[in-house]
């Protein structure tokens, strides 16, 4: 039996609880999604995971969402995800994501050529600017845990701190230090 596609019936059958509803949502979107998809990347394995964060998007919103325009809706999440990977990806290939960089850590160590040798002490060199960029209390924190390799209570005595405050402090240095790094500033 044949039936025809109608959203808002959809979401009506949706809203009581019927097991096969969402199901039916993924069946009836699923070219749909892939069609944007495929619009922002040339893989297929990344296109079915790009596709599964869209329909965990959806289920995870759906309880709040509105009964108008489902197809936009499914649209919209669609090509955002798509955009975040896409830029996720630049940014990993482009080796400007901050947190693939072991801070206070040689990062020509394990380069082989002597282009990424000079690259990545070049980077070492920015990261160690930026840190000189922070303020005396995050910058004290991040050097010592990091460069200097001590722990958190060493630091804490040394500071004459409690233990929780370095942590504080580290988290909002690194924060800081990832903004600096995104905005290219020192």
């Amino acid at each position: 039996m044949v039936t025809v596609w109608n959203d808002t019936a959809w979401v009506e059958l949706y809203r009581t609880d019927d097991p096969q509803a969402f199901e039916a949502l993924i069946e009836h979107y699923q070219a749909y999604v892939f069609a944007i998809i495929l619009r922002f990347v040339d893989n297929m394995d990344d296109a079915q995971d790009i596709a599964q964060e869209v329909f965990l998007q959806i289920y995870r919103s759906l309880p709040s969402f509105q009964p108008d325009h489902l197809k936009a809706w499914v649209g919209r999440i669609t090509t955002n995800k798509a955009i975040d990977w896409k830029r996720k990806k630049q940014r990993s290939v482009q080796g400007h994501e901050l947190s693939d960089i072991d801070i206070g850590k040689p990062l020509a160590d394990s380069l082989p050529s002597p282009e990424e040798a000079f690259i990545s002490k070049e980077r070492e060199v920015y990261i160690r600017e930026l840190c000189d960029s922070l303020p005396d209390r995050y910058r004290t924190i991040l050097i010592k845990y990091h460069f200097q390799d001590k722990s958190y209570q060493q630091i804490a005595r040394e500071e004459g701190i409690s233990v929780k405050t370095v942590e504080t402090r580290l988290y909002r240095a690194r924060k800081l230090l990832r903004q600096l790094w995104k905005e290219g500033k020192v």
